[in-house]
């Protein structure tokens, strides 16, 4: 980066997309990278939006009768091993404690890549009976998966912060129906909060989660041409009920063993937002979940300043629920200021000027779209709320662009690899089969399936592109995170 440009971004979101968003990130104060190899810094900007997204999960999970727990984050080999399928899943990425002090330990303790091992030892002491289900766990914690050597910032770290949704049913069609609810809820969460669209889709079996019987998750499409993986919902059925022996006495006092669910979004999800809604001048917050919605920039003069400053003031105290923040900073220019709020993506501007107070106004500019409004003081109580409303509702419109823009279909394979070179997400008719995914994955240069079109297109007569057979479905592929 050039020293004469480094409060703001020097590479454009078009031309390289992976340096942007690592200058994003760092200039916008979002975050840093740490000591630990792989594993990153949360600031209070990132931190403060992920708290707004645990809120929202965590009230949504206590309405449908979750309750929050905690467990240990170090699991014992014996535990992990339990459920063969699981292991084979994670087993390359786990980070295992070998020694305390001098004392090498004589059994190793995995760090954490997910709970399901320590979790369900427990479960399978305390259920018993059908008057014990179901049983609805959820613990806010952190992960540590060693799965890659180039770690970006909120996408791939080894280390990062997700809910763990576990639940225990005594019925298939009770594990089967909470996937509605969660779906619908963390559609909600991501669409409403953070005015991010997304397809909800189930994986191949290649690609859902080990130890599932299947996989669901949301998909999003960020400007950089990668598909990020979002919110997902394992059916877990019996399986691991029966490597953990979670059985329980059903009403006619026999034994079955129980059907279960796990599901979860991550501080994946606040990179996702970073990308999508970002522009060349730096970070855009939809305003919902931005925590300082507003910046008051007063434009001073000798003669007037008294009077701006205290206007400056006035405004402030009267949008204190917006939390807005008065820049009344006289070593820097009002051009410095702009371009400085611009880059932390504080949601609205407010300048207030000579000419304003004459006219008894001031000037607004939205930071998405950089449009600039002249609105009485008078009227800044109703005007605020309806023009942050009004930029949420822009970042969503804006994302279902970029989303849709970027689907293509094709029967082709020459095609399909010249559209994943371009960057593209692409329907394709495709086999059910391991061999095929890998041949999918090896021609296209690293594209993988994402998920099986919803809709359920006929696939009648269409043949696999990599094995010539009839296809199974038509499956969306492309590049991810």
């Amino acid at each position: 980066m050039s020293k004469e440009n480094k409060e703001g971004l020097t590479i454009k979101k078009e031309e390289d997309f992976s340096e942007w968003f690592q200058q994003l990130v760092i200039k916008s104060e979002l975050a840093d990278y740490s000591a630990v190899s792989g594993c990153m810094v949360f600031k209070p900007k990132s931190w403060s939006m992920w708290e707004k997204i645990r809120d929202a999960v965590d009230s949504h999970l206590k309405k449908i009768g979750v309750k929050n727990v905690y467990f240990p984050m170090l699991i014992p080999e014996s535990l992990l091993k339990k459920e063969a399928e699981h292991v084979q899943g994670f087993s390359p990425e786990v980070a295992w404690v070998t020694q305390a002090g001098n004392t090498k330990l004589n059994e190793r303790l995995a760090v954490r890549p997910t709970s399901e091992a320590i979790m369900y030892e427990s479960f399978s002491k305390w259920i018993r009976s059908w008057r014990d289900l179901p049983l609805k766990y959820n613990q806010w914690s952190n992960v540590v998966r060693w799965e890659f050597n180039n770690p970006v910032l909120f996408f791939r770290t080894r280390e990062f912060i997700f809910n763990e949704g576990h639940t225990v049913f005594a019925s298939e069609k009770e594990a089967l129906n909470e996937a509605v609810q969660i779906k619908k809820m963390y559609e909600n969460v991501c669409e409403e909060l953070m005015a991010l669209p997304g397809i909800y889709g189930r994986k191949t079996d290649k690609e859902k989660f080990a130890g599932a019987v299947f996989t669901e998750k949301i998909h999003y499409a960020i400007p950089g041409g990668k598909i990020v993986e979002g919110p997902a919902f394992h059916f877990d059925g019996q399986n691991f009920a029966k490597a953990y022996n979670i059985k329980f006495l059903d009403k006619k006092e026999k034994e079955d063993y129980a059907w279960q669910n796990t599901w979860a979004i991550s501080t994946r999800m606040l990179g996702t937002m970073f990308a999508i809604h970002s522009d060349n001048k730096g970070l855009v917050i939809p305003p919902r979940i931005a925590d300082e919605k507003i910046v008051i920039i007063p434009i001073l003069f000798e003669e007037t300043k008294e009077k701006i400053l205290k206007e400056a003031e006035k405004i402030k105290k009267e949008l204190d629920k917006f939390n807005p923040i008065l820049d009344d900073r006289e070593d820097y220019s009002p051009g410095w200021k702009f371009s400085e709020w611009e880059l932390k993506g504080v949601p609205l501007r407010i300048e207030i000027g000579p000419k304003d107070l004459e006219k008894k106004s001031i000037t607004i500019v939205k930071r998405n779209t950089g449009e600039k409004l002249s609105i009485f003081t008078k009227d800044l109580k109703k005007e605020i709320p309806r023009i942050l409303e009004q930029i949420q509702q822009e970042l969503f419109k804006n994302a279902e662009k970029i989303l849709n823009s970027s689907i293509e279909k094709t029967e082709d394979k020459r095609e399909l690899i010249k559209l994943i070179k371009n960057k593209k997400m692409v329907m394709i008719p495709l086999s059910n089969s391991k061999e095929v995914e890998n041949l999918l994955k090896t021609e296209t240069g690293g594209a993988k399936t994402l998920f099986i079109d919803p809709e359920n297109t006929s696939v009648k007569g269409k043949k696999c592109l990599f094995s010539g057979k009839q296809a199974d479905y038509w499956v969306y592929v492309g590049k991810t995170y």
